[in-house]
């Protein structure tokens, strides 16, 4: 990681627009050229991210995930600055909208065959051992060519076999625990969210494992 000067990342940053930011300051920046720039701070003060910066699992998870050949942003450089302490990935984007400003103010704006991809794509990462802890519809992407891809990739980990039933479910329930993506994906069209899903698995998971899956994301109860 390349250690960066104040005066060097003024320079950097200049003209730069905010794409987020919260209490602590700024997350994420567009930059002048149309890269971003993600900043990470440590939210403790003993932990592994010293070791081990969010910037740079962010970017070996760029390269795991171009590995198993699912597609998310392009990784350029890793920096740190130290005051304020943070470390940072530049990276070039994907070109789409997210499958939650896809559909903002208009649950019906998926089409079934959306919803279907949607499925198989997360049967994809579960089957290619990716256990992406924040899934949700804002972190998939569905780009401008129809294909779906990954952003915000900071916080996921890689196996090297298809996940386990218990990591599944527990996947599919923090993904759940969004109500807006719970509706989305299962109110109106549960069945074809849970088949397609089910189908992508079908020479994987054994006729117990699939329904365990099933019946967990058909207790509606826990999403609403």
């Amino acid at each position: 990681m390349k250690i960066l000067s104040r005066e060097e990342f003024n320079q950097l940053t200049k003209g730069a627009a905010i794409v987020e930011q919260d209490g602590c300051g700024v997350k994420v920046l567009s930059l002048l050229d149309g890269t971003f720039l993600k900043l990470f701070r440590n939210k403790r003060f003993i932990s592994s991210a010293r070791i081990y910066p969010y910037a740079r699992r962010f970017a070996d998870n760029a390269n795991s995930l171009k590995k198993a050949g699912i597609r998310s942003v392009t990784v350029l450089e890793t920096y740190k600055i130290k005051l304020p302490p943070r470390s940072i990935v530049r990276y070039q984007p994907l070109s789409g909208k997210t499958v939650r400003e896809v559909a903002i103010g208009n649950l019906d704006a998926l089409k079934q065959n959306q919803i279907k991809k949607i499925a198989q794509f997360i049967a994809t990462l579960h089957n290619k051992g990716v256990y992406f802890r924040s899934l949700h519809l804002g972190n998939i992407l569905i780009t401008t060519d129809g294909s779906l891809g990954l952003i915000d990739i900071a916080d996921m980990k890689f196996y090297n076999k298809p996940l386990s039933v218990g990591k599944r479910i527990r996947n599919f329930r923090h993904l759940m625990r969004y109500k807006n993506d719970a509706k989305l994906l299962l109110q109106n069209e549960p069945v074809s969210f849970i088949d397609s899903y089910l189908e992508a698995n079908h020479s994987i998971l054994s006729e117990k494992d699939q329904l365990k899956i099933a019946n967990s994301l058909y207790q509606k109860n826990r999403y609403k």
